[in-house]
């Protein structure tokens, strides 16, 4: 079967259920806008009247950009990609609140959800999440790899860098990272019992190093990298910048030059990413609960070891900076 029939069978399975309320990729309606380029179309039709200028014609196609496809194709396609990324999140934040809140947050949303059956909702809503973020990935690569080869450009690939460039990419959201991180807490809390889904994650600290792999349909890998920049050890207490980088909260605090107790949001809207050196990066930064959670479980010893040494310097940093305003404002 064809990907534009598995897309638009898998977008008649979850419309009802799911899809209603997201947005998604236009496969097929961008796929007609690439049909109707008169453009590439006339190019075509000349080859084949003389196929002796072929290799001309083609050179051609590949030297000028199409006005037709670049107005409506690549400004749909940004708009499409936004909207998706930001859907994403949102619900992937929504989902995980269960898991992540205590205290009176967390029976508020038990209240809400025991009529039902939380268990099953939740393992439903997470394959869905799951489906939703492989599929329009797919979509999107195949959608602009067929761009390419129609126009003889690659004016898809420079789009598709653009879109890692301004973090509309969904399979570089760190919401990704948290959403697998919380169906392997959300496993183990039920006994091994997925719920039915199908798990396209896992993990691996036994590598030299630690990383999280996506198995996308195709057999296509992605491995997220879980070693911070900066202490060059696995993450601690994680916060993902809005740039994608991951980081320890105390190594982040550091190259943001603000105290772990003032958190990020402290930091100066100049200061930059450590790694990428782009700016105003921290006042958006995703705490990844769910991942230091998972970090929790599986290296205990070193996670305890980590959290002292961040209790003990947290706590030094408090008394020199309540030390430094007493000087202030008494004077000596």
């Amino acid at each position: 079967m064809k990907f534009g029939e598995t897309f638009t069978e898998y977008m008649q399975t979850h419309q009802e259920r799911f899809m209603e309320k997201c947005c998604y990729v236009e496969y097929k309606r961008l796929k007609k806008v690439l049909k109707s380029c008169r453009r590439c179309r006339a190019v075509k039709d000349s080859s084949n009247d003389d196929n002796g200028e072929e290799d001309e014609l083609s050179l051609f196609c590949q030297c000028e950009s199409c006005p037709v496809c670049d107005q409506m194709f690549f400004s749909e396609l940004m708009k499409e990609a936004s909207d998706i990324a930001g859907c994403f999140s949102s619900r992937v934040r929504r989902l995980i609140q269960f898991h992540v809140h205590s205290g009176m947050q967390r029976y508020v949303t038990f209240l809400r959800q025991c009529f039902a059956s939380p268990q099953q909702a939740t393992a439903q809503e997470c394959r869905m999440l799951i489906e939703y973020a492989m599929m329009n990935a797919v979509a999107m690569r195949k959608i602009l790899k067929k761009y390419d080869k129609v126009h003889g450009s690659d004016n898809g690939r420079k789009f598709k860098s653009k879109m890692r460039a301004e973090h509309m990419e969904i399979l570089q959201s760190p919401w990704l990272i948290e959403l697998g991180a919380f169906y392997m807490n959300f496993n183990e809390s039920n006994g091994g019992s997925s719920g039915g889904i199908l798990n396209p994650f896992y993990f691996d600290l036994s590598a030299t190093e630690p990383i999280m792999t996506l198995i996308l349909p195709d057999s296509v890998k992605l491995e997220y990298n879980l070693t911070c920049a900066i202490c060059l050890e696995l993450v601690f207490n994680p916060y993902a910048l809005s740039c994608g980088h991951l980081f320890c909260k105390s190594c982040a605090c550091s190259a943001a030059s603000v105290m772990i107790f003032q958190g990020l949001k402290a930091a100066n809207p100049d200061s930059k990413c450590p790694v990428c050196r782009e700016v105003g990066v921290y006042s958006n930064a995703v705490h990844m609960m769910e991942l230091d959670l998972l970090l929790k479980k599986d290296c205990n010893e070193y996670w305890k070891k980590r959290l002292a040494a961040e209790r003990a310097e947290t706590v030094k940093q408090s008394k020199i900076y309540w030390s430094l305003q007493t000087k202030y404002m008494v004077g000596y």
